[in-house]
Formats: structure tokens, C-alpha cells, sequence
């Protein structure tokens, strides 16, 4: 654990046994040639305690706060350094200069009391030693007639050598307690609340192809983020038949993305039930329950490494399928372009990647594993109108017989879906399909939609009438 928590722990801890066992041996030969001067060396001893006492217990403290203060540096910086570009285009140099400088302040702080508090720790042990020093010379001094002068000399060299040792020594015992707050932070991790098992029971272990109609139904769920938290789901009830196209709206806050984080089962329900074709998703391993949902978040996900790791983390597909899925996205050129092909490198973060690139890498991902249900949490927020009706055209050529939930801001992404299922507070308030909700102008889709303006009410009106029509007519 001292090495995986701090590389110094162990080390330290080895430095600290052998300055030990030096120090006694300092102390022996002195007691060997005046066995009197045992007393002040257990004086000396004692005090070495009762300062290291005093010490440990606010260094600790301080250590921690340290701590404390110097993560948020680090977030700072690799947060500027990724944002770097919006950064200078918003001219916003000024304030995160002002906001580093004052989170650096910050640790400065508790550096320096750090530092200082060491400073004096080391002063009062070079005093002690400092007397403990005078004590064994002037005792030779009083009794010089009884020893030779080459044990008086040893003696007191020894005894001056104690100043350097002890002062190394403590200082050591006393930097290596504080260094142990790492192995405390490990400790905290330990006592996190593990997620359930990755992989299912034998007996309850879904058949590799499941789901094979991509039906979901939420049963009474309640959900709640802590134990002593508000519930953030209410009551939630609802069916997703196979294959439909499912808009989720809602203002800020209203429960969408809870929805999602109760399907991936990123948090245990409070009470209720998810279930898809039919099994609960309570009873199977995540592993077996996530690897068969596809996501495009609103952030898109790339990892350091080649685009071949990125789209087929698992090497479970060929590249044929690979460059099948880029043509789907509109990528396969830009890919084909590249000196490596799909062992380009990609970025920390996908930086070397524009944002519309990094998304639509993550839709080729999702046709690559070709799951019953795809789930796209406001996956086109953050893209011009060319990509995101680039994304909504390849979604319905390449997932028509899926099952898809669209959260989204931009309601005209939704508009022509099956059905719109409109989120407040935790709940669901109406789910039908839009059209039908529009047509009730008491309706909260008609005035989320109104509140949207005249012109792009109407526009979106007319979209939901003309999916109506031909979900009629089909």
C-alpha cells in the first residue's frame, strides 16, 4: 500500500529504522564509557517526545489542509490548459489569472505555516541536543581523572553526532506520520460504497443476444442520489415499446437525465423497477446491463490511445466493420487522410478532434456495437446545425428498428419522434405523441413550445403534424 499510496512511504519508513538504530547505538557507546549519562539521555528523550507530540498534532492537521488546498490548483490549471481556446477567444485571461492566483495564495498559505512550524520544530531539537551536549562534556570535564581521553573523545563526538541524528531522525518520524494522510485518503476510498456486481449469477445471466426487442418499462421508480436526499425521481411510470423513438424534455433540473442515470443503474433505485424485455436490470451484473445500451453523452467520451481503441475498445470487430461504421458518420475520408489511418493517436480528451468529430466518433462507436438501445443525453447540444442533422439523419437510417431516448434541449430534435415524454420535478406529466400533445394547448409541451417564439412554434407544429401524418399512414 506505501508504495501505490506515496513513493517516499516506503522509503521513509526504512530511513526511519536504520536513524533509529544508529541513534540508540549513539546513546550506548556514550552510557558505555559513563553509564551516568543514561539519565540525561532519557531526559532528553522525553522532551524529544513531548515536542514531537506537540508537533504531530498540528503539522497533521496542517499537512492535510495542504492537501486540501493544492488539489484545486491542479483542477484549475488542467482545466484552463483544455479550455485554453475559449479562453482567449472570451478575452477571459484576466479572470482566471485572478482566480489562480488566488487558489496559489491559498496553498502558499498553508505552505509557508507548514513550513514554518517545521522550522521551529527543528530549532527546539537542536536546543535539547544542544544540552544534552554540554551535559556529557561537563561531566568529563568534573570527572576526567577517571577516563582516558580516548573515550572522552568518543564520547563527546558521539554525543555531537546525536545532534545531527536526532534532528534527521524526528523530523523524519514526524514527515512520515504526516505522509501517511495518503495512506488515510486510500483508506476513505476503501470505505466507499461498492456498485453491485459486474457480472451476473449463472442463474440469472441474460442470453448474449438480450435484448432482442428493446422494450423498456419503468415501474413506480423512485430515485434519490443519498440515503438522506430528496427523491429526484418520483413515482416515474411509463412504457417504451421496441423500436420506438422516444423524445425526454424538461426544464433545468426536472428529472431527464436521472431517467438515464437510473437505466445504466449509476445509482440503486430507492424503490420501484427498470425493466427491459421483461428482466429486471436489478437482477443482472452491470457489465451485462451497460454493455448492451449505447450512449452519446452531450460531452463525447475519447480516450488517449489509437482511434481503433477508441471505436473498438475490446477488439471485438473487424476493421472492415470499423470503416463501415466512419462512412456511415461522414468520417471515413477525414480518417482515411490521417498518416496512421485508425492508428492515429488521439488526444487526451480528444483534442486533436474537433467537437463535432469527437461526436460523431462516439455515434460510429454506438453502430459499431449495434445495441436494441441507444440513448443520446442532449448529444447535439454543443454542435452546429449541419452535424446535429447529420446525427439525427444517421440515428434514423442506422437505428430505425432500435429502441431510442432523446433527451434534448432543442425541441426541434424531437419533434419527430413516437413520443415526447415531458419531465417536471421528478415526474412524468404527459407522454404522448407530439403532435397530439400540441394539439391541447393547456398541454406542457404546447407551452414549452410557445415560449420558444411565434415562428419557431409554428415550425415545430408543423413537424409534429407531418410525423403524425405519416406514422398514420404507414
Amino acid at each position: 500500500m506505501c508504495m501505490s499510496s506515496s513513493p517516499l512511504l516506503c522509503l521513509w519508513n526504512r530511513t526511519q529504522a536504520r536513524m533509529g538504530l544508529s541513534l540508540l547505538g549513539a546513546v550506548m557507546v556514550v552510557a558505555l564509557v559513563n553509564v551516568w549519562m543514561l539519565l540525561p539521555a532519557l531526559l532528553m528523550f522525553s522532551v524529544f517526545y513531548l515536542l514531537r507530540m506537540y508537533f504531530m498534532a498540528t503539522s497533521r492537521s496542517i499537512k492535510r489542509l495542504e492537501g486540501i488546498t493544492r488539489s484545486p490548483v491542479f483542477s484549475h490549471l488542467t482545466a484552463t490548459l483544455q479550455g485554453l481556446t475559449t479562453i482567449r477567444a472570451l478575452g477571459a485571461q484576466a479572470m482566471l489569472e485572478k482566480e489562480f492566483d488566488s487558489l496559489q495564495d491559498l496553498h502558499s498559505s498553508a505552505w509557508y505555516i507548514f513550513a514554518a512550524i517545521t522550522r521551529a520544530f527543528a530549532v527546539y531539537l537542536d536546543s535539547t541536543c544542544l544540552i544534552y551536549v554540554m551535559c556529557v562534556t561537563l561531566s568529563f570535564l568534573f570527572m576526567g581523572e577517571e577516563y582516558s581521553g580516548g573515550d572522552v573523545g568518543l564520547a563527546v563526538t558521539q554525543a555531537i553526532g546525536l545532534t545531527g541524528l536526532i534532528q534527521k531522525g524526528i523530523r523524519q518520524s514526524a514527515e512520515l506520520e504526516n505522509q501517511m494522510t495518503a495512506v488515510e485518503r486510500v483508506l476513505e476510498y476503501s470505505k466507499v460504497e461498492k456498485e453491485p456486481p459486474l457480472e451476473s449469477h449463472a442463474e440469472k445471466k441474460p442470453k448474449d443476444h438480450w435484448p432482442t426487442r428493446g422494450e423498456v418499462v419503468f415501474d413506480r421508480v423512485f430515485l434519490a442520489y443519498s440515503k438522506e436526499g430528496p427523491s429526484v425521481l418520483k413515482n416515474v411510470n411509463f412504457v417504451i415499446r421496441p423500436a420506438a423513438k422516444v423524445g425526454i424534455v424538461g426544464r433545468t433540473g426536472a428529472g431527464k437525465s436521472s431517467l438515464v442515470t437510473a437505466l445504466f443503474r449509476l445509482v440503486e433505485l430507492s424503490g420501484g423497477s427498470v425493466r427491459i424485455d421483461g428482466i429486471d436490470i436489478a437482477s443482472i451484473g452491470l457489465h451485462d446491463l451497460r454493455s448492451k445500451i449505447s450512449i452519446i453523452p452531450q460531452e463525447p467520451v475519447l480516450f488517449s490511445g489509437s482511434l481503433r481503441e477508441n471505436l473498438d475498445p475490446f477488439s471485438e470487430y473487424s476493421d472492415a466493420a470499423l470503416w463501415a461504421a466512419l462512412a456511415e458518420v461522414e468520417l471515413k475520408q477525414v480518417v482515411d487522410e490521417l498518416p496512421a489511418g485508425l492508428s492515429h493517436k488521439v488526444s487526451e480528451g480528444g483534442s486533436n478532434f474537433s467537437v463535432g468529430q469527437r461526436q460523431l466518433l462516439c455515434l460510429a462507436r454506438a453502430i459499431i456495437r449495434n445495441n436494441k438501445i441507444l440513448v443520446l443525453d442532449e448529444a447535439t447540444a454543443n454542435v452546429d446545425p449541419q452535424t446535429d442533422e447529420l446525427i439525427q439523419g444517421t440515428i434514423r437510417h442506422n437505428f430505425a428498428d432500435c429502441t431510442v431516448l432523446t433527451v434534448a434541449h432543442r425541441l426541434h430534435t424531437v419533434m419527430d419522434s413516437d413520443h415526447i415524454l415531458v419531465m417536471d420535478a421528478g415526474s412524468v406529466m404527459e407522454c404522448d405523441h407530439p403532435y397530439v400533445l400540441l394539439k391541447n394547448r393547456s398541454s406542457f409541451l404546447s407551452k414549452m413550445v410557445q415560449q420558444t417564439g411565434h415562428t419557431m412554434a409554428e415550425t415545430l407544429f408543423v413537424i409534429a403534424q407531418e410525423s403524425y401524418e405519416k406514422r398514420s399512414v404507414s
